[in-house]
């Protein structure tokens, strides 16, 4: 299969906004001037191909081809994904269901196929939480899974409010216009392509796969409390050191997870006051756990909250676990899915990984998800990576399903 010239040109084009030199790896957090230009990028696509864009006041979008849904009029189909990534993330998370959504429409529209319900492109900004914390932060805004109150509160690690950072970015927020309601009541489905976060559609040998389901999954931040000292004149038995729970808590996790085959990882951590030649007064750390059923995450934050206590009343400190999100199962549309998987018969698969499209699914939206073939297994990393041959037949069956569905 040949690249499609305009696939190719658009990746083309997008690929270095907001690329490390050093690593390679990405750097587009959310109203930064890196994601703004990527999402200046997308706007300038949709005016080329006369989109008719809708955007909210925090910096969601979507793209029109043809109308835009009416209340009396036939619900629409809605695709897309994000462009902001994680700190040093890989090319593919997010832009690629960008990209192949437009790259859908216009391979559509060169077959001379007129959709019978409109066909919208979304992005939705940070789904990553990268920068907030929270994540589909954008997507839970736009259906009014997040009220603006709580939202507007969040800070990044510099302090920087998020309704700061939206008008720091140019953007108005506006708590009586941030819920999309058409997003619920005028969105008929919506399917999101994304790369595959892991290794199941190598192991399959198949180039693009349809979600079945998404993992439980949450954030939650551990709070280490011990006593700040001198790292030579305090003896080793005489210290409460906050960092030695941390560090026990980590292994913790890690046992519990692999024990259960689960998902836990500390990713982030904060320490006070951070000086090489000081034992820490305190660390905050953050644990990210996800879990084949709802019960099955519950046991194994449990048991590391439990394993931590322990650990801390060894060694004098204290330990405090706050739940910043938790996401519950998703299961996506069971016939949507067998409709995409169709006459090719993609494998339907479930993903440990949280998109927008699972925020859309608990608002009551039809959705589905496609994947495309990761050969790297690798995700949030440099190291992510599609081929442009799996990437145009990730597009081909995108615009399949658009075709089918907008008929």
């Amino acid at each position: 299969m040949s690249p499609s010239p305009d696939f190719t040109q658009m990746w083309r084009d997008l690929e270095p906004l907001g690329r490390s030199s050093a690593s390679g790896g990405y750097f587009r957090q959310p109203f930064t001037s890196a994601e703004r230009e990527a999402a200046s990028w997308f706007l300038e696509q949709c005016r080329n191909r006369g989109l008719d864009v809708q955007a909210d006041p925090v910096g969601n979008v979507v793209a029109w081809w043809g109308r835009r849904p009416v209340a009396e009029g036939p619900k629409a189909v809605l695709t897309g994904s994000h462009l902001d990534s994680v700190l040093d993330g890989g090319a593919y998370d997010g832009p690629l269901g960008v990209v192949s959504a437009l790259a859908a429409i216009d391979l559509l529209r060169d077959r001379g196929f007129t959709p019978a319900r409109p066909v919208g492109v979304a992005v939705f900004v940070e789904e990553e939480g990268s920068r907030f914390g929270l994540a589909c932060l954008g997507s839970r805004l736009a259906t009014g899974a997040l009220p603006w109150e709580r939202a507007a509160q969040l800070r990044d690690k510099d302090g920087t409010r998020l309704d700061e950072a939206l008008a720091g970015a140019g953007l108005e927020p506006d708590p009586d216009h941030v819920v999309w309601t058409e997003l619920t009541q005028r969105i008929g489905c919506f399917v999101e392509l994304h790369v595959e976060q892991g290794r199941d559609l190598v192991d399959r040998d198949a180039p693009v796969g349809v979600a079945s389901a998404i993992w439980p999954h949450g954030r939650y931040r551990f709070d280490f409390a011990g006593e700040a000292n001198h790292a030579g004149t305090t003896r080793m038995e005489d210290r409460h050191d906050p960092m030695l729970t941390y560090a026990m808590t980590v292994l913790a996790a890690n046992k519990q997870a692999r024990l259960s085959g689960q998902r836990a990882t500390f990713g982030r951590v904060d320490v006070h006051p951070n000086g090489t030649n000081a034992v820490p007064s305190r660390v905050t750390a953050w644990l990210d756990a996800r879990a084949e059923s709802e019960e099955h995450l519950a046991k194994l934050v449990a048991a590391v909250e439990r394993l931590a206590g322990e650990r801390a009343g060894r060694d004098g400190t204290s330990v405090v676990l706050t739940p910043e999100s938790v996401s519950p199962e998703v299961a996506f549309d069971a016939d949507l899915a067998k409709r995409i998987a169709g006459e090719d018969g993609w494998p339907i698969i479930p993903t440990m990984a949280g998109h927008d499209a699972g925020i859309l699914s608990a608002a009551g939206v039809p959705t589905a998800m496609l994947f495309v073939r990761n050969p790297t297994g690798i995700s949030h990393s440099p190291a992510e990576h599609a081929g442009t041959g799996d990437c145009l037949a990730g597009v081909e069956a995108l615009a399949a399903t658009l075709e089918r569905l907008a008929s």
